[in-house]
C-alpha cells in the first residue's frame, strides 16, 4: 500500500498542465451548439410546431401526438447532423445522480435497409426499470414497470464521448402507477403551485402580471485532487471522504488560498470544464479558488429554476469526465478532509414575473416596494412556518458532516437580512397599528418604504453561519450540500413559499371584504407575519454557543443529524402541505421518507465496513511493521550492552504503538457488534437511528487512534497518501 502512495506521489507531482484550445476565442461562437434550443428549433421546426412547443414550454398546454412526431423528427435531423448515433431518456431518480438508457436511431425498414429513425412515442415516453430504482416500496421487485415522460421545458442535448454522441432527452421518471419516483416531477409541481398562488398577489400591484417563475443560480464548490492520490485512498474511492487523517501542519489558517491565484493545472481543467459546459448551455460565469487547499467553485448566471437544476445535475458530471482527463478527481462530498471547510452547492433563489420584474428586488415607487416587501416577507413567514422540513431538505449523511463546521452554516434554520432591512421591518411593524391608519402615517411609511433601494445600495451584507441569508435581490440558501440534487430543497422551498402565498391572498381578500383598501390590508397583513415570524431573525454568529441557547429560548429546532431531522417529512402537517398543493400523495411521503432513511443507512454501513476494513488491513500491519523495527533496535542496543536509558523512547514507542493498536481493534470489533444489532432492527427508523448513534460513535474514536499513529509510524511505512500531499496541487 505504500508503494501505491509513494508512486502516486512521485505521479502527481510529474504531471504538466493539458493544453486546452478552445474552438473559438468568443464564447458566443460555441455557446450551446449542443442544445436543441430555440435557434436550432427556429431552423428545424415550422412556425406552427414551433409555437405550439413554445406554449406546451411556457403555458403548461398538452402537445399533440402530431406535433410531437414533427418534433422528434426535427430533433433527430439535428442529432444525426452532428454525429449522434443513439439516444436517451436523461432523468433524476432518487439515486441522487442522473440515469439514462441508450437506444440507437438505426432500425430496419420493411424492406431491410438500415434507416436513422426517432418516433414521437420515443420521444415522449420510454419505459426503464422501476423496481431497480429507490423507491420506498411504491414498487415491487416482480412489478418493474416505470416510465419516463418527456419534460419539454428543458432543452435536449447531445452528450459527447470519446466514442460517440448521444441525445439527451430530460424526462421525469413516474411508477406505474403514477407516483413520482424522480426529483424533477415534485419540483415541476412545486413551480407549477408557486405560480398559481402568486399571481393572484402579483395583481394587487401590477394587472399585468399572468406567469410567475422561480429563478436560481447555484453556486458549486468542490475539491480536486490528483488522480493517483484518489485511486491509493480506499476511503475516498468507497465512501467519497477521507474516514482517517492527520490534519496538515499548514492548511487554510493562513486563508492564502482564498481568491489566490488558480494552479496552472486547474486553470486547464477549468478551462476545458467551462468549455464542455458552454457547448451544452450551462451559463457558467465565475470561478476560483476557495477558503481550503485544493478547494474550488464555479458558479453560472441564473436561470428558471428546472432548467438552473438540470443544468447542474449535468455539470457535475462534466466536471468529473473532464477532471479525469486532467489526472484529477472531483470530490464533491461535503466534508472529504476533517479539519477544513466543507463543500456546499449555495443556492441563489428569487422571484420573476412575465413582465420582467424580479419580485425580490426594490424598485424606486412606494407601490414597488410594497411588492417587494410583500414576496419578502411572506417567504421568511414560510421559512419560520416550516424550518423543520426546510432543514429535512438539506439533511444527508454527508452533509452531517459539514452543517456548522468550518463556515458552513448551523443546523438551525435561522435568516439574516441585515441591519437596514432589519430597521424597515421594525417600522412597518411599529407603525402599522391595528386601528386604521391615518393619512399622515400611510404618508410617512410610504416615503420610508420608498427609500428601500437607496438603503441596499450601499448596506446590503452577508453573513456566512446563516443557513438562509437575503444578499440584495434574492436569498441564498447556503445550507444545501455540495453533492446534493438542488430539487429536492428547491420543491420545498417553492411549496413552502405557494402555500403561504395563498394564505396570505385569502387573508388580504378577507380584510377588503371588510370595506379596507388593499395597500391598508397587505400593511395589516404584514404586519401581523413580522410580529409572527420574528423568531427565525438572527443577524449574529450561527457558530456560537449563544444562539444555540438563544435558538432554544426561541424554540427553533436544532437537530443536528439526519435520521431525527427526516422525522419533519412525515408530520401530519407537511403531508397536509403537499397534498394541498399537489406534490406528494401521503402514500409518495411515507416512500421518500423511507428512501432517505435507507440512504443514510447504507452509506453509514459502507463507511463503517471501509473505516474497517482500513484499520485492520492497513493501519495495523503498518503500524506493527514499525513497531518490530523499534524492537530489533531496542533488541540490538541491549546485544551491544547500551543502558537502558539509551533507548528508553523506543520503548516508549513501542507501548504507545500497542495501545493504539489495542484500542483500535477493540473497537473494530464493537462496531461491527454494533453494526450487526442495528441490521437486526426491523423498523427502518430505529434501523437508521441505531447507526446514527450506535455504530457512527465508533468513528471518531477510531480515527482518533489512526491518526496518532500516523504521527508516530515512519513516514516511508505509512500506507495512505497524507493530507499534506492531497491537497498540495503540483
Amino acid at each position: 500500500m505504500a508503494i501505491l502512495r509513494f508512486r502516486a506521489l512521485e505521479n502527481s507531482s510529474n504531471r504538466k498542465p493539458i493544453v486546452v484550445i478552445a474552438p473559438s476565442s468568443k464564447v458566443s461562437d460555441f455557446y450551446g451548439i449542443n442544445v436543441f434550443d430555440k435557434e436550432k428549433m427556429h431552423k428545424y421546426l415550422s412556425k406552427e410546431v414551433f409555437r405550439q412547443l413554445q406554449e406546451a414550454t411556457h403555458i403548461g398546454n398538452r402537445i399533440d401526438r402530431k406535433v410531437a412526431e414533427l418534433v422528434a423528427a426535427a430533433m433527430k435531423n439535428w442529432a444525426v447532423s452532428l454525429g449522434a448515433t443513439h439516444y436517451t431518456h436523461w432523468f433524476q431518480p432518487l439515486t441522487g445522480s442522473t440515469a439514462e438508457k441508450h437506444d440507437s436511431f438505426f432500425e430496419l425498414s420493411d424492406e431491410g435497409r438500415a434507416i436513422e429513425a426517432f418516433s414521437s412515442s420515443a420521444l415522449v415516453q420510454q419505459e426503464p426499470d422501476a423496481s431497480s430504482f429507490p423507491n420506498g416500496g411504491i414498487r415491487n421487485t416482480f412489478e418493474a414497470r416505470g416510465y419516463t415522460a418527456w419534460d419539454p421545458s428543458s432543452p435536449a442535448f447531445i452528450m459527447e464521448s470519446p466514442s460517440g454522441k448521444t441525445l439527451c432527452i430530460p424526462t421525469i421518471f413516474v411508477s406505474y402507477t403514477g407516483e413520482t419516483l424522480d426529483f424533477k416531477a415534485p419540483l415541476l409541481k412545486a413551480l407549477h403551485a408557486l405560480n398559481n398562488a402568486a399571481v393572484p398577489v402579483c395583481q394587487y400591484f401590477d394587472k399585468n402580471v399572468s406567469s410567475v417563475n422561480a429563478t436560481l443560480g447555484i453556486e458549486q464548490e468542490y475539491f480536486l485532487v490528483d488522480i493517483d492520490m484518489y485511486n491509493a485512498r480506499p476511503d475516498l474511492e468507497m465512501t467519497g471522504r477521507t474516514l482517517f487523517g492527520a490534519e496538515a501542519a499548514k492548511g487554510q489558517q493562513l486563508d492564502d488560498h482564498y481568491f489566490g491565484t488558480i494552479p496552472d493545472r486547474v486553470n486547464s481543467f477549468m478551462v476545458d470544464m467551462e468549455i464542455e459546459s458552454m457547448k451544452l448551455g450551462i451559463p457558467l460565469k465565475t470561478r476560483h479558488n476557495e477558503v481550503a487547499p485544493s478547494q474550488f467553485e464555479c458558479a453560472p448566471v441564473f436561470e428558471d429554476i428546472n432548467l438552473a437544476v438540470d443544468h447542474n445535475q449535468l455539470l457535475m458530471d462534466v466536471m468529473d469526465k473532464v477532471a479525469r482527463r486532467h489526472h484529477f478527481k472531483v470530490l464533491l462530498h461535503e466534508k472529504p478532509y476533517a479539519g477544513m471547510n466543507g463543500s456546499g452547492k449555495h443556492n441563489n433563489w428569487s422571484l420573476s414575473t412575465n413582465t420582467g420584474k424580479n419580485l425580490l428586488s426594490p424598485g424606486n415607487s412606494p407601490k414597488s416596494n410594497l411588492m417587494f416587501l410583500t414576496f419578502f416577507i411572506n417567504t421568511i413567514r414560510a421559512v419560520f412556518e416550516h424550518a423543520d422540513l426546510l432543514r429535512a431538505s438539506i439533511t444527508s449523511a454527508s452533509n452531517d458532516h459539514r452543517l456548522g463546521a468550518n463556515e458552513a452554516p448551523p443546523a438551525i434554520m435561522s435568516i439574516f437580512l441585515g441591519e437596514q432591512l432589519t430597521r424597515v421591518m421594525d417600522e412597518i411593524e411599529k407603525s402599522v397599528k391595528d386601528k386604521k391608519m391615518t393619512p399622515e402615517e400611510k404618508t410617512a411609511l410610504k416615503l420610508n418604504i420608498g427609500k428601500i433601494p437607496e438603503i441596499l445600495l450601499d448596506n446590503t451584507d452577508r453573513n456566512r453561519t446563516s443557513p438562509f441569508a437575503f444578499t440584495g435581490n434574492k436569498f441564498e440558501f447556503r445550507a444545501v450540500g455540495s453533492s446534493a440534487n438542488s430539487s429536492h430543497p428547491m420543491t420545498i422551498l417553492n411549496t413552502i413559499v405557494a402555500d403561504q402565498l395563498s394564505k396570505f391572498h385569502t387573508e388580504v381578500e378577507g380584510i377588503i371584504k371588510k370595506g379596507i383598501k388593499s395597500d391598508e390590508a397587505i400593511l395589516k397583513v404584514l404586519r401581523k407575519y413580522i410580529v409572527e415570524s420574528k423568531a427565525i431573525r438572527f443577524e449574529g454568529n450561527g457558530y456560537g454557543d449563544e444562539w444555540k441557547k438563544e435558538a432554544k429560548r426561541r424554540g427553533l429546532s436544532n437537530v443536528t443529524t439526519t435520521p431525527p431531522a427526516l422525522d419533519a417529512f412525515i408530520t401530519k402537517k407537511s403531508i397536509g402541505l403537499f397534498e394541498r398543493n399537489g406534490i406528494f400523495s401521503h402514500r409518495e411521503v411515507e416512500a421518500r421518507h423511507e428512501i432517505m432513511l435507507e440512504t443514510y443507512i447504507k452509506k453509514i454501513q459502507i463507511e463503517s465496513r471501509v473505516m474497517g476494513s482500513i484499520a485492520v488491513n492497513h493501519i495495523i500491519p503498518a503500524a506493527i511493521k514499525y513497531q518490530n523495527l523499534l524492537v530489533q533496535n531496542v533488541e540490538g542496543m541491549k546485544d551491544i550492552g547500551l543502558p537502558k536509558e539509551v533507548f528508553s523512547t523506543q520503548i516508549e514507542l513501542i507501548k504507545e504503538i500497542s495501545t493504539h493498536i489495542t484500542v483500535i481493534k477493540k473497537k473494530v470489533d464493537e462496531m461491527l457488534e454494533a453494526r450487526k444489532k442495528a441490521n437486526a432492527l426491523t423498523d427502518i427508523r430505529a434501523h437508521a437511528i441505531s447507526y446514527c448513534d450506535k455504530v457512527k460513535a465508533y468513528f471518531s474514536e477510531i480515527r482518533y487512534h489512526v491518526d496518532k499513529l500516523e504521527l508516530i509510524v515512519d513516514d516511508e511505512s505509512w500506507p495512505l497518501p497524507k493530507y499534506r500531499e492531497m491537497v498540495t496541487i503540483r
